[in-house]
């Protein structure tokens, strides 16, 4: 079987922070679980990293954090597409106190579509993701 023969759809891959005052309560993760309950997304990847007041970036295991125990369920997801060098790479970028969690994932909601498309000879040119202001600045535009 080919790679050609799954049905795939995009990937994205997000890294949200949470500063050393954030409250991590976890109630977005509930939202989060029910998108692959529902299969509109299939979790590949989660990884997380938490700088420490010295500055050392370190990997965490999910269930080892405070204020993220939901995401338990996904001990382990490793697809091979997030690695250590994107973890330290998003470690550094935090302030020292924070953590981060990356998440790869497939828009599978997509994937019975993407896949009708090459069945009929089509193909994947680009997936480009417009981001939450940019969409914000361009209505905006419009009203004005």
């Amino acid at each position: 079987m080919s790679s050609s023969d799954f049905e795939l759809g995009p990937v994205d891959v997000v890294v949200f922070g949470f500063p050393p005052d954030a409250p991590r309560t976890g109630s977005a993760i509930p939202l989060f679980v029910d998108l692959v309950e529902r299969g509109i997304i299939r979790v590949l990847d989660v990884l997380m990293v938490e700088k420490g007041a010295d500055g050392t970036v370190a990997g965490v295991e999910i269930t080892e954090h405070e204020g993220f125990e939901e995401l338990v369920v996904f001990a382990g997801a490793r697809s091979g597409l997030l690695v250590d060098e994107d973890a330290t790479a998003a470690g550094e970028a935090l302030e020292p106190g924070s953590a981060a969690v990356l998440i790869c994932f497939e828009n599978a909601w997509a994937a019975p579509f993407v896949t009708e498309v090459r069945k009929n000879g089509g193909e994947v040119l680009a997936f480009d993701r417009v981001g939450a202001q940019d969409l914000e600045d361009a209505l905006k535009t419009l009203e004005a």
